[in-house]
C-alpha cells in the first residue's frame, strides 16, 4: 500500500521505533525536527517541511545543503507545519498516511493534530497518528471489522461530533446494541476484543477510534 509517513518534532520518547514502519511504499517525510528522527533511524527522507525554529542555526543550514525537497516557512503562519505537511500529502493521493511525533509535549498541538484527522473526512483517505502506546484513526458512520492486536489492547471510541447515533460493538468485552453518545461521553473508553475479529458500527456521527497498549 502506498503510504506517507509523517514525522512531526514531538517528543522523541513518544515515538515507537519507526523502521518497524517501513516498507518499500513509504515515503518519508520529515516536519520540523522531525527530520532529525528520521535520519537517526536510517531511513531516507523525501520531502521536509516546517519553520525549522526548534533546531539551531548550523543544523538549519544543514538540511538546506543536503535536502533538494525542502519547503522552508516564516515562523509567523496561520498553519502549523505539520498542517502544512499533511495539506500537500493529502494532494499526493497515496492510499495512506501516518503521522509520527504529533503527541506528547504541548497540548495545544496534540488537540490540533488530533482534530487534523478531520481533514480525511471529505478525502476519503486513512489517516492515522501513531506513537509508542496508542494508534488513533477517525471514522465516519458505516460498518468495520477490527483484528484483535497482541499489543494494543485497549479499544476506546471517542465521539467527535456532537452526537454519534447507533453505535453497536460486536466481539467486545462491553457489547453495544444502537446506542447513542454525545460528546463528552466516556462510555466507550476501555473496551477490549474477546474474539480474533470484531465489528463496530454507526448510523451518524464522527468516531474517534483508539488503540492503546497497557
Amino acid at each position: 500500500m502506498k503510504t506517507i509517513a509523517l514525522v512531526a518534532g514531538g517528543p522523541k520518547e513518544y515515538l515507537p521505533k519507526l523502521t518497524d514502519h517501513h516498507h518499500p511504499q513509504v515515503t518519508w517525510v520529515g516536519v520540523d525536527k522531525g527530520v532529525f528522527y528520521i535520519q537517526e533511524s536510517g531511513l531516507p527522507i523525501s520531502y521536509a517541511f516546517g519553520d525549522f525554529d526548534s533546531i539551531s542555526s548550523r543544523e538549519k543550514e544543514e538540511l538546506t545543503n543536503n535536502l533538494s525537497n525542502l519547503s522552508m516557512y516564516s515562523a509567523e503562519k496561520d498553519k502549523t507545519d505539520t498542517e502544512l505537511a499533511l495539506d500537500w500529502a493529502l494532494q499526493q493521493h497515496h492510499e495512506k498516511i501516518l503521522l509520527f511525533g504529533a503527541t506528547g509535549g504541548r497540548i495545544d498541538h496534540l488537540l490540533g493534530n488530533i482534530h487534523l484527522l478531520l481533514k480525511a473526512i471529505n478525502d476519503k483517505r486513512n489517516i492515522e497518528i501513531i506513537d509508542r502506546q496508542n494508534h488513533i484513526t477517525l471514522f465516519t458512520s458505516g460498518t468495520y471489522t477490527i483484528k484483535k492486536h497482541k499489543d494494543l489492547r485497549y479499544v476506546s471510541f471517542i465521539p467527535i461530533s456532537h452526537e454519534v447515533k447507533g453505535i453497536t460493538l460486536e466481539g467486545f468485552k462491553y457489547p453495544l446494541k444502537n446506542c447513542h453518545i454525545t460528546i463528552g461521553s466516556t462510555l466507550c473508553i476501555s473496551n477490549e476484543l474477546i474474539h480474533d475479529l470484531g465489528t463496530f458500527s454507526f448510523q451518524d456521527g464522527i468516531l474517534l477510534m483508539i488503540r492503546s497498549r497497557d
